[in-house]
């Protein structure tokens, strides 16, 4: 006979084992690695799709290839050496000691913040780090040589992103000690992003006149495809930072929903009221400022104030883009082909700031677990706090000057670098065939048995060419 059951046993999914140590909380390290699926998904397959239906047919395969490459590379970087200098031990206060994420002893330790292993935070952290090289290719689409993106990608991540990343997240960077709030990547990501895209499109060049001025959509609808993925990736992006399935967590993924949506139709209704048409393109775009503006704030402040923020994220990006841009001799200048500028580095310090004023103490307490640090100067007036008010505002806005710093000198050093090795810019004769040119390949080319359509410029070119050698080489043999 068996003998009883003790009388106080656990439920059999809660009895620690080895593969279940009692640190580890199994509801959280669920939602942590299906919030970096989420936000994996957003960049493949959906910046990949949606680039590659944002631009040119011409440059469909080599706009979404820019972003699978970045993809593959980050991760192979990341664990290599990216997580350490970004999250590991201090070497100077704004970049970490390198060392590799790749031992099973390390990757099965607890986490520097949560209750579940180091393994999923690698991974979790490494999809935001992928998402802003890919962000930044939207910058560089239709010129960019692609080996000069081969080599763009792990320097950039290593002596840009990491710097960002360790300063402002690592418990123990400069600005994430002085306390400034960057709930989910507003300045690590996006105003990053925006300011390197910018600054490489700088220096890569502008594409050639004729697309610069006609550049149209190959397929509007598979760019509302990805935009959709982006749009619900969101979910993981901003919910999963809590680093908990928490009441944090709930508010975080609702206030990024309704500030996206506020964004999407203050843009949508400015479109209307300013042009008379109600833009597709347009209202992506707002929906993208929206999701940036709230990042620095999802779970800090109240819906009301994820309203506001949206009617600021839906018309401020717009009047920059489509007001300021055309009147401003170096925004003309600088072709950063999908406007990487103004939907993000614009919105993401536009949500920096926003952050600086409504972030409510008591939320912070639940993100953070320290009240009276994180007080929005909205909530400092008030609480008649005002030193903490203005210490906050004061640290968003050093945060904004710092990230913008490190990205314009950063960028800049590692494009000069790269133009020594290869040309930064494809060939003019390239950039008139695109796709074919850069990769053998048509996003649209393919048909009946896979072979090439003969309506291609450049198989036609090829067609000229060989031609030309039979008839020397029959006229030699003659």
């Amino acid at each position: 006979m068996a003998p009883p059951p003790p009388l106080f046993a656990l439920p059999p999914n809660l009895v620690t084992d080895d593969a279940n140590p009692p640190w580890m909380n199994k509801g959280d390290n669920a939602w942590q690695l299906t919030a970096a699926t989420l936000v994996g998904l957003q960049s493949v397959p959906g910046l990949i799709i949606l680039y590659g239906g944002a631009v040119k047919k011409k440059w469909a395969v080599n706009s979404a290839f820019m972003a699978l490459y970045a993809f593959a590379c980050v991760l192979v970087c990341w664990v290599c050496w990216g997580f350490r200098l970004s999250f590991g031990d201090e070497l100077i206060p704004v970049w970490g000691k390198i060392n590799v994420a790749l031992s099973q002893h390390y990757l099965l330790e607890p986490a520097f913040l949560g209750k579940f292993p180091n393994a999923t935070m690698v991974f979790f952290q490494f999809v935001f780090a992928a998402i802003t090289l890919i962000l930044i290719a939207g910058a560089v689409l239709g010129r960019m040589n692609f080996y000069a993106w081969m080599l763009f990608v792990p320097l950039w991540l290593t002596f840009s992103y990491t710097i960002g990343a360790y300063t402002i997240w690592s418990v123990n960077g400069w600005l994430s000690v002085a306390g400034l709030i960057d709930y989910s990547g507003g300045y690590v990501i996006h105003l990053s992003s925006g300011v390197a895209g910018f600054t490489a499109a700088y220096w890569v060049g502008p594409r050639l006149t004729k697309d610069r001025e006609r550049f149209p959509p190959n397929n509007i609808l598979l760019m509302l495809a990805g935009a959709g993925l982006l749009w619900m990736g969101w979910t993981g992006f901003n919910g999963g930072d809590p680093y908990a399935a928490s009441i944090d967590a709930s508010l975080a993924v609702l206030n990024t929903h309704v500030c996206a949506a506020t964004s999407l139709l203050t843009w949508l209704i400015l479109d209307i009221l300013v042009f008379g048409k109600a833009s597709v393109i347009g209202a992506v775009q707002g929906m993208i400022t929206g999701l940036v503006c709230i990042t620095p704030a999802a779970g800090v402040v109240h819906g009301w104030a994820a309203i506001i923020m949206g009617i600021c994220s839906g018309s401020i990006p717009w009047f920059t883009m489509m007001v300021v841009h055309k009147k401003s001799e170096l925004l003309q200048k600088v072709d950063d082909t999908m406007a990487v500028f103004h939907t993000h580095a614009v919105a993401g310090t536009l949500g920096g700031v926003l952050t600086g004023l409504f972030a409510n103490p008591k939320l912070c307490n639940l993100f953070y677990g320290k009240y009276g640090q994180y007080v929005g100067l909205f909530y400092g007036f008030h609480m008649k706090d005002y030193h903490n008010g203005f210490r906050q505002i004061g640290l968003q806005l050093v945060g904004v000057v710092f990230i913008i710093t490190v990205n314009i000198i950063s960028t800049s050093l590692i494009c000069i670098v790269v133009r020594l090795i290869v040309p930064l810019r494809m060939s003019e004769e390239d950039m008139e065939v695109g796709d074919e040119a850069a990769h053998g390949e048509e996003a649209y080319a393919i048909w009946g048995q896979g072979e090439r359509s003969e309506n291609s410029r450049f198989s036609t070119y090829n067609d000229m060419e060989t031609g030309e050698a039979k008839a020397k080489g029959h006229v030699e043999m003659t």
